[in-house]
C-alpha cells in the first residue's frame, strides 16, 4: 500500500503534458449561501436560519482533512475538542461537549460509546464524507435535549436522493503526512442504472507516533511532579532507581508522543431506488479503528509490577513484539483500545401530489458497536453498544403563510462494560419523542417556532432492579428579519430539557479516560436551559460575514467536582447539579480584496483576507467558580488567493492563555499556529487531477488545547507538511 501513495505524486507530474487546466475546485459552495439540510425540516441557505450555522465542505474540507472529527473542525467557530488523542477527538461546540452535542450520521445518532468518556471514538472517518453541518447553540427542538450546545451532522452521500449524472463516477485520494508518516487512501465510485443508484466506498489509515515540538509533558506539569516527589523524598526506599526511572521516562517523553499510532479501515455499499415519487435507499458499512492512548493517560491500579523492569527482558519482548506492531511498542506500558461497528441504514422519501401532506421522510439506522480496552497483551475492559436511531417526518402543504412538520423520533441503545475498568453498570436506555416545526413569512421577518416532547426510560440491567424515567419539553422560537439586499438579522430563543444519562445517575468505579474515580447520583433532576443566540449577517459586498452573541443560562447543570478523597489512588469526583451560565460570542467575516476576470470569461484572479474570533466564558452561579475545560478567546486572520488552476492562502490563529481555572486545573498558555496550503488542477480527458500541499504548525510552536484531559501530557502536533492527491471522473 505504501508503494502505492508513492507512486501517485509522480503519476500526477507525468501527466500533466498537453493537460487542460481548469480553476481549482471550481465546485465549492459560495460563503454564507451553502444549503442546509440539519437545523430545519426543509433545506434552507445559511442565511435564511435563525440560528448560527457553519458548512465545511469543498476546497476547505479536502485541505483541512484529519484522522478524527474533533480534529477536522477544530478552528471553525466556536468549536473546539476534546483532543484527547489523534485516534480520539470529539467536537466540543462554545464550551459544551459530551452529552450536550449531538453527533449525527446522515441526520441519525451514530450509537457508539463516544460520549461515555473522552478516549473512545466517535465512529466516523472524516476522509471520505462530503459535508459537515454545524449548527451552534441549542438544537433541541429537532434532536433532543442532547443537543443544547449544538448538532455536528456528518453527510456521506451513501444513500442517493437523485439519480447520479453519469453511470459511473467517483472519486480517488492518497495523502501524506511527515509529523506522524501517515499513509491514507480512500474510493468513492457510484453510478446508476435505471432508476437504481448505487455507491461504493472504501478507506484505509496508517499513521505512527506523533512528533511534538519538545516535552510532552507541560512545564507547569513537569515543576508541580517535581514538587511532589520532593515531598515524598523521605518516603522513597530507592532514590536512586526512581531517579533513573525519571530520566528515563523524561527522555522518551521529548520529540515524541508514544503510543499515538493508528490503523483504521472501513468500507460501505448503498443502494437507492428513486423514482418521480421518492426514493428509497439501503446501506451497510463498517468501520474499524485501533489507536493508542499518550503514555501517562491512564494509570494501572492493582499492577505495582509495572514498576519494576528489567531490560533485557524488556529487549526480548521489544524484539518478539516488532512482528506485529511495526512501531515497536512496549506492550507492557501501553493502552490502545481496539474499535469495530456495523452500521445498517434506512432512508427513504415520498411525495405526496395532492391533499395536506405535501410528504413523509424517514431515516433509520441500527448499528452493533464494541471496543475493547488493550492494556499490552491483556484485555482490560469491553465496550458494547447496541441500539437504533429512528425518525419519520410528515411535512404538510402551506396553511396560509405557515410550513412545517411533524416528527417522531425512536431510540434505543443496550450499552455494557465488563473488565476492571467498568465504571457504568449495564443499561438500557430507549427515548421517545414527538416534535412540531413551523415556519411563518410576514415580510420581511420570517418566523420560526415548535416544541418537543420526549420520555427517556433507563433501566440499570445487573439485577439491582434501579431504573428511572424522565419526561422533558423543550421550545424554541427564532426570527430572520431581512434588513435590505446586503443585510439580515437571525435571532432565536430556546428553552431546553435534559434528563440526566446512565453515566451522571450510576456511575461508580475508576474511569481512567478522566483519570477520576467517578459516582453518579440517582437524585439528579433534569438539566434545564434557557439560550439566546443573535447573528447579524452581511450576504454580499465587498465584506461578507457574521457577528454572533449568546447567552445559555442552566438551571441544574450537571457535572464533576472533586471531593477531596481517594479512591484507589486515584481522586473521587462526584456529579452534581448547580446553576450555570455560558455566553460569549463569534465573529466571521471575508474582505474580498481583489476579484478579476480572466480571458475569455473564464474564472480569473481572486485575493481575499479571512478574520475570525470566539469567546466564550462559563461560571457556576451557585459558587461564582469557572467550569472546567472551557476554551479561551481565539483569534485567527488568513489569506486566499486563486488565479486560474493555481490557489494557496495562508493563516494564523492565536489561541490566548486561559487562565480561569477550577481548583484542580492547571493554566494552560497562548500560542500562535501558522499554517499554509498551496494546490494545482488540471483536466485530462474525463479526469479532474488536484495536488495539494498543506504545512500546519510551521512555527513547530508548543501548543496545548485547554480542552483536553491530557493537556499537560500531550500537546498538539508539531511541524507537519501534508500532501495530497485527488483524482475526480
Amino acid at each position: 500500500m505504501s508503494s502505492y501513495f508513492r507512486f501517485l505524486p509522480s503519476l500526477a507530474l507525468a501527466v500533466t503534458a498537453g493537460a487542460q487546466l481548469i480553476p481549482p475546485l471550481a465546485d465549492e459552495p459560495v460563503a454564507l449561501e451553502n444549503i442546509v439540510v440539519t437545523a430545519s425540516p426543509y433545506a434552507r441557505s445559511q442565511a435564511n436560519l435563525a440560528q448560527p450555522t457553519s458548512v465545511l465542505a469543498g476546497r476547505q474540507l479536502t485541505l483541512r482533512q484529519a484522522p478524527t472529527l474533533g480534529d477536522l473542525l477544530e478552528g471553525e467557530p466556536g468549536v473546539s475538542s476534546t483532543g484527547f488523542t489523534p485516534g480520539a477527538s470529539r467536537p466540543i461546540i462554545r464550551g459544551l461537549g459530551g452529552d450536550r452535542i449531538r453527533i449525527l450520521d446522515n441526520g441519525l445518532g451514530t450509537l457508539d460509546a463516544s460520549i461515555v468518556s473522552p478516549d473512545h471514538a466517535v465512529s466516523v472517518d472524516p476522509l471520505l464524507i462530503e459535508r459537515v453541518e454545524v449548527v451552534r447553540g441549542p438544537a433541541s427542538l429537532l434532536y433532543g435535549g442532547a443537543a443544547v450546545g449544538g448538532v455536528v451532522n456528518v453527510i456521506t452521500h451513501r444513500i442517493h436522493t437523485s439519480l447520479p449524472d453519469a453511470p459511473v463516477q467517483g472519486r480517488a485520494e492518497a495523502r501524506l503526512s511527515s509529523v506522524n508518516e501517515e499513509e491514507t487512501g480512500g474510493l468513492v465510485l457510484e453510478g446508476a442504472a435505471g432508476q437504481v443508484a448505487w455507491h461504493l466506498d472504501l478507506f484505509r489509515r496508517r499513521t505512527g507516533d506523533i512528533d511534538i515540538p519538545g516535552y510532552a509533558e507541560s512545564a507547569r506539569y513537569r515543576a508541580r511532579e517535581a514538587m511532589e516527589d520532593d515531598d515524598h523524598d523521605d518516603h522513597d526506599d530507592h532514590d536512586d532507581d526512581h531517579d533513573d526511572h525519571d530520566d528515563h521516562e523524561d527522555e522518551e517523553a521529548f520529540g515524541t508522543l508514544a503510543n499515538t499510532a493508528i490503523r483504521s479501515d472501513g468500507a460501505a455499499f448503498g443502494l437507492s431506488f428513486i423514482s418521480d415519487r421518492g426514493y428509497l435507499g439501503l446501506a451497510y458499512s463498517g468501520f474499524n479503528s485501533l489507536y493508542g492512548i499518550p503514555a501517562g493517560a491512564h494509570v494501572h491500579h492493582g499492577h505495582d509490577d509495572h514498576d519494576e523492569h528489567d531490560e533485557d527482558h524488556g529487549a526480548e519482548e521489544h524484539d518478539e513484539h516488532e512482528d506485529h506492531d511495526e512501531h515497536g511498542h512496549d506492550e507492557d506500558e501501553n493502552v490502545r483500545i481496539d474499535l469495530v461497528q456495523r452500521r445498517l441504514d434506512l432512508e427513504g422519501e415520498w411525495r405526496a401530489e395532492t391533499g395536506l401532506l405535501q410528504a413523509v421522510k424517514f431515516n433509520f439506522g441500527y448499528a452493533d458497536y464494541h471496543h475493547t480496552e488493550l492494556e499490552g497483551d491483556e484485555i482490560g475492559t469491553v465496550f458494547t453498544n447496541r441500539g437504533y436511531d429512528g425518525r419519520v417526518q410528515f411535512l404538510h402543504e402551506a396553511l396560509g403563510a405557515f410550513t412545517g412538520a411533524l416528527g417522531l423520533q425512536a431510540a434505543h441503545s443496550d450499552f455494557e462494560a465488563v473488565g476492571a475498568e467498568a465504571f457504568v453498570p449495564p443499561s438500557d436506555t430507549t427515548q421517545l419523542a414527538a416534535f412540531l416545526f413551523e415556519e411563518a413569512t410576514f415580510e420581511p421577518v420570517t418566523w420560526q417556532f415548535g416544541a418537543r416532547v420526549e420520555t427517556q426510560d433507563i433501566d440499570v440491567t445487573d439485577g439491582s432492579g434501579r431504573g428511572r424515567s424522565d419526561d422533558t419539553l423543550s421550545l424554541s422560537t427564532g426570527l430572520v428579519w431581512e434588513l435590505g439586499p446586503d443585510w439580515n438579522l437571525g435571532a432565536s430563543l430556546s428553552r431546553t430539557q435534559r434528563a440526566p444519562n446512565a453515566q451522571e445517575l450510576y456511575a461508580d468505579g475508576p474511569h481512567i479516560g478522566t483519570n477520576a474515580y467517578e459516582i453518579g447520583d440517582e437524585t439528579l433532576g433534569r438539566e434545564t436551559s434557557l439560550g439566546l443566540d443573535v447573528t447579524l449577517r452581511k450576504r454580499t459586498g465587498h465584506v461578507t460575514g457574521s457577528v454572533t452573541a449568546f447567552v445559555n443560562d442552566f438551571d441544574g447543570y450537571i457535572y464533576e467536582i472533586p471531593t477531596g478523597e481517594e479512591e484507589d489512588e486515584l481522586p473521587v469526583y462526584q456529579f452534581v447539579q448547580r446553576d450555570a451560565r455560558f455566553h460569549g460570542g463569534e465573529i466571521e467575516a471575508i474582505w474580498h480584496l481583489h476579484e478579476g476576470v480572466g480571458r475569455h470569461g473564464n474564472a480569473g484572479h481572486t485575493f481575499d483576507l479571512t478574520l475570525g474570533a470566539d469567546y466564550v466564558r462559563a461560571t457556576d452561579r451557585t459558587t461564582s467558580e469557572a467550569l472546567p475545560r472551557i476554551p479561551p478567546l481565539r483569534l485567527r486572520t488568513g489569506v486566499d488567493w486563486r488565479r486560474g488552476p493555481f490557489t494557496a492562502g495562508a493563516e494564523v490563529q492565536w489561541v490566548d492563555s486561559q487562565t480561569r481555572v477550577t481548583a484542580e486545573e492547571l493554566p494552560t498558555d497562548s500560542y500562535a499556529l501558522l499554517s499554509a496550503y498551496a494546490g494545482y488542477r488540471w483536466q485530462w480527458d474525463v479526469f479532474t487531477w488536484d495536488l495539494f500541499v498543506r504545512g500546519t504548525n510551521l512555527a513547530d510552536e508548543e501548543a496545548r488545547l485547554h480542552t483536553s484531559f491530557l493537556k499537560d501530557i500531550a500537546p498538539l502536533p508539531g511541524r507537519n507538511v501534508t500532501v495530497g492527491l485527488r483524482l475526480s471522473f
